[in-house]
């Protein structure tokens, strides 16, 4: 089982030399030349150090297509006509998977066709030189997005390319994207992207990490992700990393979002090292959208307007076209557009919204009974720990295909419209906040006239996508606090 101990500089040395045989790419990675590749950079590249100094929220798109110059193509239309502060690589699934050779397949028929066959960039099977021709093409800091449960060549090349931030770990990029990978061999080869990334860190090149805050993105209760949040930073933190932004994705009600975007960032600070600069990222809702656009921009309006009010440092956009699945770049730049006026209308506003203390309160003395458990099921190991919290539902996901995780913890939106937990199963939380959820859930039920079930949970996972916040019981006999299907 791994320990949360620093990988030493021959344990970093010996696994690259391993992973270079894995693909050819990898054996053009040279450390000593990408750090000077990345000291040519001007300050307006330098990703921490762009995010750290801002001072509003910046935004950021999600975007990848397979080619090198469609993908400088497509981000310098996101900066130069949707306003993005920073950018994205979104990598291919074949990469995330770590088949390479079905990549290059996909990458050559993509060059010859005006389809792209593949969902994001090959990074791996593009190269340390392609990555450095994307690098200089563009204005602002670039940042790795992915969904990799195992990323260390892909962290190897890229970093080795330019980029400066990279996002993920081995509880978000594992338990709401896989099956099949045990949760020590991810914390393992995490371990060592973090390492590496403390590496460049220490010869003077910050390199950004962003654990994946939104996990499986439906109805995650801030306090699972939080918790989550922090362990992965904590990882992070003893492989060297300094430079990490902790992630929180919407969930609907602005009171609970808010609080949960000021819980996120004071136990950063609290629970990180003095000399590890946390910074905060919010998603914008990760769950199903109407097909309409004009109601998914509503939801994406909802979403810079929660960012106006708890100003987080960088802010995931989405676009109006996530129905439907990738979209154009027109529609992705207009998401961008959509949030940035919301923000720029309301981020000078005196917004006092009632009821966030509380909120906050809530959800700090949730994380902090989770850590708590974390560090008991660990004797204060937090690799350890979080292995064991998982394997015994002290710590879960709802709705998590993994293995490594019980998936039994359940939530439901209350009368106002936040998370909470319906089905608590083993999850460490003590009594009398899990009175606090039933309560409140107890409260919803009565508007409704129905009892609490399973049935609440699922009416709530669609919700957004059928134009509401909570899945109220429709129709004709509907009782009166219910909603109607009425435009």
């Amino acid at each position: 089982m791994p320990t949360d101990e620093r990988l030493s500089d021959d344990q970093l040395q010996r696994i690259a030399n391993e992973l270079r045989d894995n693909w050819h790419t990898g054996r053009e990675v040279d450390f000593e030349e990408a750090i000077a590749f990345h000291e040519s950079l001007p300050a307006s590249k330098q990703f921490a150090t762009v995010l750290e100094s801002a001072d509003q929220p910046l935004l950021q798109p999600r975007a990848g297509v397979p080619c090198l110059e469609e993908q400088i193509d497509l981000l310098r239309y996101l900066q130069d006509e949707g306003g993005a502060d920073l950018l994205p690589t979104t990598i291919d699934s074949y990469t995330r998977d770590n088949e390479y050779e079905k990549a290059e397949e996909g990458l050559a028929a993509s060059r010859g066709s005006d389809e792209n066959e593949l969902n994001g960039f090959p990074a791996v099977n593009h190269g340390v030189e392609d990555c450095r021709r994307l690098i200089r093409a563009l204005d602002a800091p670039v940042e790795v997005r992915h969904g990799t449960p195992d990323a260390r060549l892909l962290a190897m090349v890229t970093l080795a390319g330019g980029f400066q931030s990279f996002e993920g770990g081995p509880i978000s990029y594992n338990i709401p994207y896989t099956k099949r990978h045990d949760l020590a061999t991810t914390i393992e080869h995490w371990q060592f992207v973090d390492r590496l990334c403390g590496a460049y860190t220490e010869r003077g090149v910050t390199i950004n990490r962003e654990p994946f805050g939104p996990l499986t993105g439906t109805l995650v209760p801030p306090s699972i992700a939080i918790a989550v949040m922090l362990v992965e930073g904590e990882l992070a933190a003893t492989q060297g990393v300094r430079s990490l932004t902790l992630g929180y994705g919407q969930v609907g009600n602005l009171v609970q979002d808010v609080a949960a975007l000021r819980a996120l960032r004071k136990l950063g600070n609290e629970y990180l090292r003095d000399e590890v600069t946390v910074t905060t990222v919010f998603h914008e809702w990760m769950g199903g959208f109407p097909p309409d656009e004009a109601r998914a921009n509503g939801v994406i309006s909802l979403g810079g307007a929660t960012a106006a009010v708890a100003q987080p440092d960088k802010v995931i956009t989405k676009s109006a076209q996530e129905f439907q699945g990738v979209p154009t770049k027109e529609a992705n730049a207009a998401g961008l557009r959509t949030t940035r006026q919301l923000i720029d209308m309301m981020i000078e506003q005196d917004i006092d919204l009632g009821g966030i203390d509380e909120e906050q309160a809530l959800i700090e003395r949730e994380t902090r009974a989770l850590m708590d458990a974390i560090y008991e099921a660990g004797d204060g190991d937090v690799a350890q720990g979080v292995i064991n919290a998982f394997d015994s539902g002290a710590l879960d996901v709802p709705f998590a295909p993994s293995d490594a995780a019980k998936g039994a913890v359940l939530p439901a939106r209350d009368d106002d419209g936040r998370v909470r937990i319906f089905e608590f199963a083993d999850l460490a939380l003590p009594d009398d906040i899990k009175e606090i959820h039933a309560a409140r859930l107890g409260e919803r039920a009565e508007t409704e006239g129905r009892d609490q079930s399973f049935r609440m949970v699922a009416d709530d996972v669609d919700a957004i996508s059928d134009g509401k916040l909570i899945g109220r019981p429709t129709g004709d006999n509907s009782p009166a606090g219910g909603a109607s299907d009425a435009d």
